[in-house]
């Protein structure tokens, strides 16, 4: 590994599955499903079919006071709760505020405040426009809302770049400490948007799954009827430090973010390069800044959506890199999160290495694994012990991430 090592001392998260970390990790290690049927049923008016999705499995407005809640959209919401219990879990860290940064990343931001305030404009004029409309909708409130919240003067950072933004915010929170920029970084992904124009989009391009009679087995990566993905909404925060920092103060370590790879097909806007060559250069990079060779890596917690052409690109991906390896889908119990998607999914690879097990992929037995999938994929919990763990993150317009996270050191005497 080069270069200042970077640890993970606190996780946050709010999702389909659970309030927080403990019981969003116990609902996926037990085979549950974050996905619930009628939403979205009071816009039947406009065409669109009965949607299943994963809404979070609490209000997030419900941990903020009245007065904040109705300040923020959904999203920023999500990721103040999650940035909370993160925050509580690294044990509320004193640092330097101009050495401490947030790096928050969402696909779409504010969307839901956005048709909010513009039904209002529609029904009843500009008066009725609430003044905080921008602050609301704007993609970089949930990290600049954190960065005030926690003081962190060292930058607010908030890489937008779809369904890779939250692993990219988290790539870029290990290059801040990695460069002496910051100690501390509060970086994670948000995202709340299921709603009727983003759904009507999905819809219309075909990406979203068409097995709503039963909506807990409606994602179905890497199975041979797989037919799209399942929108979801929520939030996950991860504390970084510098190694040093956090063994200055006894912190307890969860694991270690070893290596992480950025690259971009410059490809096309939706659809992966046929070759993989993005994601292939990803993985690599990952394994280069890790020090690790593809043996070394346990198993892959995998971008795998359930669509039928993403799945089979990401699986040649891997199989070009490391062979027939093991691999998990947590989309499968979450859904998709969208600019969340892989915030929430590091925090699993992380919490993999430092429990040492891997989750089950639903709606999957091996004899339902496409035949064009050459992966083992983990359909039922395994109890091993988790090296190093890659998590892949891969985005509309070709934008491609991949983390590593590897076991951690003991803590030092009198760590929690």
């Amino acid at each position: 590994m080069h270069g200042t090592q970077v640890v993970v001392t606190g996780l946050g998260a709010i999702t389909p599955l659970g309030a927080d970390v403990a019981s969003t990790w116990d609902a996926l290690l037990a085979g549950k499903s974050g996905i619930r049927g009628g939403v979205l049923r009071s816009h039947e008016d406009v065409g669109l079919p009965d949607i299943v999705a994963g809404t979070m499995a609490v209000d997030p407005a419900e941990s903020l006071l009245a007065v904040q809640a109705r300040r923020l959209d959904r999203s920023q919401q999500a990721a103040l709760a999650a940035a909370a219990e993160a925050w509580a879990d690294a044990s509320a860290p004193e640092v330097d505020p101009d050495r401490l940064a947030a790096a928050i990343g969402t696909g779409i931001g504010g969307v839901r405040t956005l048709l909010k305030e513009d039904d209002a404009l529609e029904a009843a004029g500009a008066r009725r426009v609430s003044p905080r409309t921008v602050p609301m909708l704007m993609p970089n409130a949930a990290a600049a809302l954190i960065s005030i919240e926690f003081g962190a003067r060292a930058g607010a950072y908030t890489p937008v770049s779809a369904c890779s933004s939250g692993a990219e915010a988290i790539a870029l929170g290990a290059r801040l400490i990695r460069a002496g920029e910051a100690d501390v970084v509060i970086a994670g992904g948000t995202e709340a948007a299921i709603t009727p124009i983003t759904v009507a989009g999905f819809v219309q391009a075909q990406a979203l799954s068409r097995h709503t009679v039963e909506p807990a087995s409606a994602s179905r990566p890497f199975a041979a009827d797989r037919s799209g993905f399942v929108l979801s909404e929520g939030a996950a925060v991860v504390v970084l430090e510098s190694a040093e920092h956090a063994a200055a103060r006894h912190a307890r370590v969860h694991a270690v973010l070893a290596g992480a790879g950025i690259a971009a097909d410059a490809h096309h806007i939706t659809a992966p390069a046929a070759d993989g060559s993005g994601q292939i250069s990803a993985m690599r990079k990952a394994l280069a800044q890790a020090g690790l060779a593809p043996e070394q890596i346990s198993h892959i917690n995998v971008h795998a959506t359930g669509t039928p052409i993403g799945d089979i690109a990401e699986a040649r991906a891997i199989g070009e890199v490391f062979g027939r390896t093991t691999v998990t889908a947590p989309k499968a119990a979450l859904g998709h999160l969208f600019g969340a998607a892989g915030a929430i999914e590091a925090l699993i690879a992380i919490l993999s290495v430092e429990h040492g097990v891997i989750p089950p992929t639903r709606n999957l037995t091996a004899a339902g694994i496409a035949p064009d999938i050459d992966l083992d994929v983990v359909t039922e919990r395994r109890d091993v012990p988790q090296n190093a763990v890659l998590s892949n993150s891969f985005g509309f317009g070709g934008q491609n991430v991949s983390l590593i996270v590897t076991g951690a050191r003991p803590s030092p005497t009198g760590s929690r």
